[in-house]
Order: structure tokens, then C-alpha cells, then sequence
């Protein structure tokens, strides 16, 4: 038995022994990441510095792709390091910190996704009251309650974790899960389990609540509409639901792995499929929105030619 007063490091036990190709994986981890950065950061500058792109839905992408470069900040270069170390262990303080970075962009990444599906659904369904119903006033209200809940109940659940007897330090990932940690406790963890479930609830189901009904209302406008109406909202809103129908298949097979049986899996499966929603997610989204909204992705390709 380990008490949690003697715990200084977790050791992370998904991680096997690469051999040759650990400088493959590293360059390609590094790749990823790199374009993760440039992307992003890209679409903030283009969004931030054209004033016709001011308007309440690129404000929103804007507060998206920040939230995706504060997420791969919390998981990349902690897998470059770990990626070239024998020993894969983190030590007890960085681990917490790494799962605050990690839970906080899981869930402002939810929140600001029902509030750009919302933003879509005012825009589609109420076109002339589009401008008095999202007024700055409710756009900063959105964007500070997606960010301020995360932060308030991720630190909630780390208090109480961290309160925790352990009777172990190992982890079965590549990174930092506060769902292991409590799966280490010596006592009960009742307490720890219904507060998770209900901030799965807020976090996941109540965000998910205001985009599927969004949908329905934007898909009923849309078909009783004229074809140049239906034309217009769908080149808008598909990269949003692309973006949550990924985001979602991520998660759920993160859930899934942590609550049953998954050695039938292979191991790297596992790995990649446990990393997908971190990963792939501020990969995924610039690429939509920058491909797919052809204003933006007219206003990145002159933002690039005046740099050279």
C-alpha cells in the first residue's frame, strides 16, 4: 500500500518499448504538432486582424482554435519528452496539472460547440432578429461561460482527488487521467464517482442537448426553405458537425477504454484511439473551417502571400 502523502510520481504503463522507430514516432508526433500550431495560430491572426470577419461566428472560432492550441500545449510536448525516455513517469504536481490542461480543453471544447451550434441556429431560424438576439453582450457572456464552468469544475475535481488515499501510482495510459487516479483510492470514492458523473452530464450531455436541438431547427427551416437557403446553411454548418461528430468518437472510445475490457484491442490502436480527440481535434478543425467557409480560406491564402 502506497499512501498518497508518499506518491511523488505516477508511471504511465501504456507506453512499450519502440526500438528503432522511437525517432520515427518523435518526428511524426513533432509534425503533427507543428501543424497544429501553425494552423491555428494562422486562423486567430486572419480572424483577428480582418474586421470582416468580426462577426459572432468567427468570434467563436476564434475562442475554438485557442482552446485547441491551450489543449495540444497540455498533451504534445509531454509526448515528445516521454516518446525519448526509457522510464515513462510524471511526476505527482505535473500530472494534475497536465490532467486540469487536458479536462478544461475537453470541456470548453463542448461548450463552445453548442455555442456556435446555437449561433447557427439564430442565424438560420430568426434571420432578421439574427443581429439584436446575438448581440455582444450574449456573445461574451457565451465564450466567458465556456470557459469559466470548465475551470471552476475541473478544479473541483482535482481538489478532491488529490485529497485521496492511493494505494498505487500506475497509470494505464500515455497520459495523466483523473479517472485512474481515482481508481487508485484505498477508501470510497462515492463522492468523487457523482460528482464526475454529473460534470459528464453538464459537460457532455447538456451541450449535446442544445446541438442536436439546433439541428432539428435548423434542418426544419432548411427544407421547408428554397434550395439557395438550404445551399447556404449547409456549406455553413457542415464543418460544425463534422467537427462534433469527431470530437464525440474520440471521447467515446476514451470512455469506453477506461470502463471495460480492451485487450483484444491492439496496443497502439489503443494508443492512437485513446489520443484521437486530443490530437486530432486542433488538427481536424482548422482544416475544416479553413477549407470549407470560403471567406476564411480566401483571407488565410492572402494573409500567407503578403508574409513571403
Amino acid at each position: 500500500m502506497v499512501n498518497s502523502s508518499q506518491v511523488s510520481h505516477f508511471t504511465l504503463g501504456a507506453y512499450f518499448d519502440t526500438g528503432s522507430l522511437r525517432w520515427l514516432y518523435f518526428l511524426i508526433i513533432l509534425c503533427v504538432y507543428a501543424s497544429i500550431l501553425f494552423s491555428n495560430l494562422l486562423l486567430i491572426v486572419v480572424i483577428c486582424l480582418n474586421r470582416t470577419l468580426h462577426e459572432p461566428m468567427y468570434i467563436f472560432l476564434c475562442s475554438l482554435f485557442v482552446n485547441e492550441l491551450w489543449g495540444s500545449a497540455g498533451l504534445f510536448p509531454f509526448l515528445l519528452v516521454q516518446m525519448l525516455q526509457d522510464v515513462h513517469t510524471v511526476s505527482y504536481t505535473f500530472c494534475f496539472l497536465q490532467i486540469f490542461c487536458l479536462y478544461v480543453y475537453a470541456s470548453t471544447e463542448m461548450f463552445t460547440l453548442s455555442a456556435m451550434a446555437y449561433d447557427r441556429y439564430l442565424a438560420i431560424c430568426f434571420p432578421l432578429q439574427y443581429n439584436v438576439r446575438m448581440n455582444t453582450c450574449k456573445i461574451s457572456g457565451l465564450i466567458f461561460v465556456s470557459w469559466l464552468y470548465p475551470l471552476c469544475a475541473i478544479i473541483t475535481v482535482q481538489i478532491l482527488a488529490a485529497s485521496l488515499d492511493l494505494c498505487g501510482n500506475a497509470i494505464p495510459t500515455v497520459y495523466c487521467n483523473n479517472f485512474y487516479i481515482v481508481q487508485l483510492a484505498c477508501g470510497k470514492t462515492v463522492v468523487h464517482n457523482i460528482l464526475g458523473l454529473a460534470n459528464l452530464f453538464v459537460t457532455v450531455f447538456c451541450p449535446l442537448s442544445v446541438i442536436l436541438f439546433s439541428y432539428i431547427c435548423i434542418l426544419r427551416v432548411c427544407f421547408n426553405g428554397s434550395k439557395q437557403a438550404r445551399q447556404k446553411a449547409l456549406s455553413t454548418c457542415t464543418p460544425h458537425i463534422a467537427s462534433v461528430i469527431n470530437l464525440c468518437f474520440g471521447m467515446l472510445f476514451e470512455v469506453v477504454q477506461s470502463r471495460f475490457d480492451m485487450t483484444n484491442v491492439p496496443k497502439l490502436m489503443r494508443i492512437l484511439l485513446s489520443v484521437y480527440f486530443l490530437a486530432l481535434q486542433p488538427l481536424f478543425n482548422p482544416a475544416m473551417y479553413g477549407l470549407k467557409l470560403t471567406k476564411v480560406r480566401v483571407l488565410c491564402r492572402n494573409t500567407l502571400r503578403r508574409t513571403k
